[in-house]
């Protein structure tokens, strides 16, 4: 069962909301809110493992109490505003619906809100040799699980709700969230280059200002991210005359 929590300042999207997750054998409802702060002690707790939380709301937006939380669970973003997906996706959210929400549209999101979990749990309970962590880790991609080698990835890149792994062979999509995929990757082995970037710091060929060449692609480094991709790259291996 997922643990999920409703914020949501209209009654009657609380209450359609609260008929979809009875419908869902797999979700359970702990709570609902009319006001982001009302959630607060209970999403501190760290028993929330999945948020349904609008957008538009009274003092202060979905949007913005979802930033300042230090630990956040897991969200799904539910608005009558379909021009705050970009933020909302930016944010890493598993899913983002627009109202009127059906119930096709919710238990899409639902389902990918469980395989987020099941593969997370995958990963987590997989063995490890000694006291070395695994060299791989499994997705969800094409209705199977998939086992990924880091030494394969080129690079993984994020797109609108979804997260683009590229191999030496192919590419997988799958709906894991990018800061998901970012926590299974090894910190020596990949670097993020921008906020929908992460990529192999073997497979780099060459830097040229603003570009990195790996294979056939060229992925970006954002100013954001330049001085420290520049500093690992390059500290201790840069030579000079």
């Amino acid at each position: 069962m997922i643990n999920c929590i409703i914020i949501d300042d209209e009654p009657l999207a609380r209450k359609g909301l609260k008929e979809y997750i009875a419908d869902i054998d797999f979700l359970d409802l702990s709570g609902e809110f009319d006001n982001a702060l009302k959630a607060t002690e209970q999403l501190s707790s760290g028993k929330v493992q999945l948020l349904f939380l609008d957008i538009q709301m009274p003092k202060i937006t979905g949007l913005d109490f979802f930033k300042t939380l230090h630990h956040p669970p897991p969200v799904i973003f539910t608005t009558a505003y379909p021009q705050f997906a970009l933020e909302g996706f930016e944010l890493n959210a598993l899913d983002y619906l627009v109202k009127p929400i059906s119930f096709d549209r919710f238990l899409k999101a639902a389902i990918r809100a469980k395989e987020f979990y099941e593969v997370r749990q995958i990963n987590m309970d997989e063995p490890k040799q000694g006291d070395q962590a695994p060299d791989y880790f499994f997705i969800k991609a094409e209705n199977k699980l998939v086992k990924i080698f880091f030494d394969e990835i080129l690079f993984a890149e994020a797109l609108q709700n979804y997260v683009v792994i590229h191999t030496k062979e192919k590419k997988h999509i799958t709906y894991l969230t990018f800061k998901a995929v970012e926590e299974y990757l090894p910190a020596t082995q990949f670097i993020k280059t921008h906020k929908s970037y992460i990529i192999a710091v073997s497979k780099i060929e060459n830097i040229d200002g603003n570009i990195i060449q790996t294979g056939n692609h060229q992925i970006p480094v954002s100013r954001n991210f330049k001085d420290e991709v520049m500093e690992k790259l390059l500290k201790g291996k840069f030579l000079k005359r």
